[in-house]
């Protein structure tokens, strides 16, 4: 009979343990259930006839992560308080979901019109690479092979390009803006692991697709944590900083193959004040 009581007594210890455990994973973060972006559906763009658009220009920007408006689209490294990096979100939906399709950039690294659809395993070794080194075994003399695993993280994305276009419908009488596409962009690193300051682009993805990835995930507001913007809503509020490096032209060049320096960033507010004052003489007063 003792033996019989010490038993049940383990057990019910043991499951008070498990259950104490469970309501541990289950405890609310917060004062209230964060469910607003979670189910948020996606507000579809207005239908636009062709014959209603009387001027149109295509126009590529990069959109610079250590600028401080755009730290949330950088931050947080790690996922928190529901919250992960844009290259995070990315991520998990090409590898983890498959929500979204990868494009690659063709063989000279400069396709953006999504004809190269990426398999998961392309996306795979894009973001992690095998590097081969040779050292010298310091007590044979030999040298030894060393296979090394680079991977590329949401650290090293501190760019995003983003090709867009930019429309008048006469019908509704307003200027659009369109993001068509978007990339992310990893500094180049030399062989002597210092970085160049070139950027190469990772994949191209279709960004009305991405926006029901985008509209269900919280960015960080610096004003009000209850009013939490989803990434869909800093790209369609245009509450982003960025630089125009490109713009629709007969030879296809981007800025910086005819400008350098100081001369490039001012021919690129140069286009930005045309397309306002583009859009402004386009009324009749």
């Amino acid at each position: 009979m003792k033996r019989f009581i010490i038993i049940a007594i383990a057990l019910i210890t043991s499951f008070m343990g498990s259950l104490g455990s469970a309501e541990a994973q289950t405890v609310l973060d917060g004062a209230w259930i964060k469910e607003h972006n979670k189910t948020k559906k996606v507000v579809q763009y207005p239908f636009i006839r062709e014959a209603d658009v009387m001027w149109a220009r295509r126009i590529w920007q990069d959109i610079d992560l250590r600028q401080k408006m755009n730290l949330p689209l950088y931050y947080p490294l790690e996922e928190s308080n529901g919250m992960k990096s844009l290259f995070d979100v990315i991520r998990d939906a090409l590898l983890v979901e498959g929500s979204i399709t990868a494009y690659g950039t063709g063989v000279t690294g400069l396709e953006d019109d999504f004809r190269t659809p990426l398999l998961v395993n392309d996306v795979k070794n894009i973001l992690s690479k095998v590097d081969t080194t040779y050292t010298e075994d310091p007590d044979t003399g030999e040298l030894v092979e060393v296979v090394q695993r680079i991977d590329v993280n949401n650290q090293d994305v501190t760019r995003y390009r983003i090709k867009e276009d930019w429309f008048f419908d006469k019908q509704r009488s307003e200027r659009y803006v369109r993001i068509i596409g978007i990339a992310p962009l990893k500094e180049r690193i030399s062989e002597d692991g210092e970085p160049t300051g070139a950027y190469e682009i990772l994949f191209w993805l279709y960004f009305p697709e991405c926006r029901y990835v985008f509209a269900n995930w919280d960015s960080f507001n610096r004003f009000n944590d209850a009013e939490r913007r989803s990434f869909d809503d800093l790209f369609q509020k245009r509450m982003f900083n960025s630089t125009i490096v490109k713009e629709s032209n007969v030879y296809n060049r981007n800025l910086d193959d005819v400008y350098t320096g100081m001369d490039r960033l001012l021919k690129a507010e140069e286009i930005k004040e045309e397309l306002f004052v583009l859009e402004h003489d386009l009324w009749s007063f």
